[in-house]
């Protein structure tokens, strides 16, 4: 039997041993931890641990032998405890087995033995186990070569894949969040399982299934977990809008890109340059307009005019319906979606001045964020015209600088007030006042003046004069 004893070397696993000796309990760490110390995934944040007793007894016998006595959480309903020591948060469990009905995920517990708990775990390498117990410490417990499975990169269910899916529909989204972030391959009965089980999705809250697609998101190579999402017929299920972007059509001769396949490029060159989780979204959802405007017309073949605009407003409903936030984060990403046309737009032509200042001012402080995005939405494969790209996006990054430093347009505010205006021409709010601080914005937008109080005083002037408007 295989000793781990070094990836206990914690002293929580010490006094857990301690407090389980004391209540003559027999216990394990699983899953995760044990999962990725085998795989050498770096320092272990949460620790989940089984014992055949009371895993709430024994939370709270730990805490009272760890020198700073840690607040216990209590969870009754599902019969767990949880503490912290140090940086690493503890679960405690009482082994058990589960049962299910067809319309909740929610099983029926009852108290089993460590091995009717190693049968309810998800994966075979989640289902791997090492002793704590004073004369066995260390021991590997592993029935169901979750082991070999970690050596040849294989998501297995312990049991029948069919059984473990359709109980806790969960677990297929899991699958595929394994095999996206481990790079490891989904076993082929497994594979089959998913797509014979993905309409059992249907019982699992919107917030879970966000939840794992922010881990896929997060991954090294997202383009992975969503392919598989689709390959199994579950992403039409949360994320229709991007199932329709799949395909290309023909007319006369005339083809269009996969938008869908353009889109995981995008998300994977994303993900080499930043770890903005929002971001990623964005370049995930930046052409879902693009399915709702598509046309053929003969003069021009495919069109997807306003694709921009039209996803913007579909980033709101997609968040309401997934019960994501509508707060800044959801507007940050209906921008992105809204704008990712503008830097390629300005990079394919003579780049001017007042085209940069227009991004700079529209984008605000969200400049640097479009212009990764706009990058990474790059993704042909002609040598030429990548680099044709890239340099013209060079320019327009020193363009960008250049208009910043002389002009300071970032989120700025005409440099004479709405009130200022008011006071002038001895005007009660009214619509004219907005016609002069618009056109005073536009004319520093447009480089007629600089970004400067005097220049836009003299403006308001000029422009009150030609609008008949008498001085106070």
């Amino acid at each position: 039997m295989p000793n781990y004893k070094n990836a206990l070397s914690l002293s929580i696993f010490k006094t857990i041993t301690k407090a389980s000796e004391a209540l003559g309990l027999e216990t394990y760490v699983i899953g995760g931890f044990v999962r990725d110390y085998i795989l050498r995934r770096g320092d272990a944040k949460d620790v989940d641990i089984v014992t055949v007793g009371s895993g709430i007894e024994l939370a709270h016998k730990v805490a009272s032998l760890l020198p700073n006595h840690p607040k216990v959480q209590v969870f009754k309903t599902y019969g767990t405890a949880m503490l912290k020591s140090g940086t690493i948060e503890v679960e405690f469990v009482g082994a058990r087995k589960e049962s299910y009905t067809e319309d909740s995920r929610n099983p029926q517990v009852e108290n089993g033995t460590l091995q009717d708990d190693q049968n309810r775990r998800d994966f075979t390498i989640n289902a791997l186990a090492l002793s704590l117990n004073d004369a066995t410490f260390g021991e590997l417990l592993d029935p169901f070569g979750g082991i070999a499975d970690l050596d040849t990169k294989v998501i297995r269910t312990p049991l029948d894949p069919d059984i473990t899916y359709s109980d806790d529909p969960l677990r297929m989204l899991r699958a595929i969040r394994f095999a996206t972030q481990l790079d490891f391959k989904i076993e082929v009965a497994s594979f089959k399982a998913l797509s014979r089980n993905a309409h059992r999705i249907k019982i699992i809250t919107n917030e879970r299934i966000v939840e794992e697609l922010h881990k896929i998101m997060m991954s090294p190579v997202p383009s992975k977990g969503f392919l598989l999402l689709e390959k199994t017929g579950l992403l039409p299920y949360f994320l229709p809008e991007l199932t329709a972007l799949k395909g290309i059509d023909e007319k006369e001769g005339q083809t269009h890109k996969d938008n869908f396949y353009h889109t995981l490029e995008v998300v994977d060159n994303i993900a080499r340059n930043t770890d903005d989780l929002w971001l990623r979204w964005a370049a995930l959802l930046h052409d879902i307009g693009k399915a709702p405007t598509k046309k053929f017309s003969k003069k021009v073949g495919w069109t997807f005019h306003g694709h921009e605009f039209v996803g913007s407003k579909m980033v709101f409903k997609l968040f309401k319906r997934l019960r994501m936030p509508l707060n800044e984060k959801m507007k940050f990403v209906q921008k992105m979606v809204l704008m990712s046309s503008r830097p390629i737009v300005i990079a394919t032509d003579k780049v001017t001045d007042s085209a940069v200042r227009r991004l700079v001012f529209d984008a605000g402080d969200y400049i640097e964020d479009l212009m990764i995005l706009c990058e990474a939405d790059i993704t042909t494969k002609n040598p030429k015209r990548f680099k044709k790209y890239h340099n013209n996006f060079k320019v327009v990054r020193h363009k960008i600088k250049e208009v910043e430093e002389r002009d300071h347009v970032r989120n700025f505010q005409p440099p004479v007030s709405g009130e200022e205006i008011m006071k002038t021409f001895n005007l009660k709010p009214c619509r004219e006042i907005g016609i002069i601080k618009e056109a005073i914005k536009e004319a520093i937008l447009e480089g007629e003046i600089p970004n400067e109080y005097e220049a836009a005083y003299s403006f308001m002037m000029e422009k009150g004069k030609k609008m008949g408007l008498s001085v106070q």
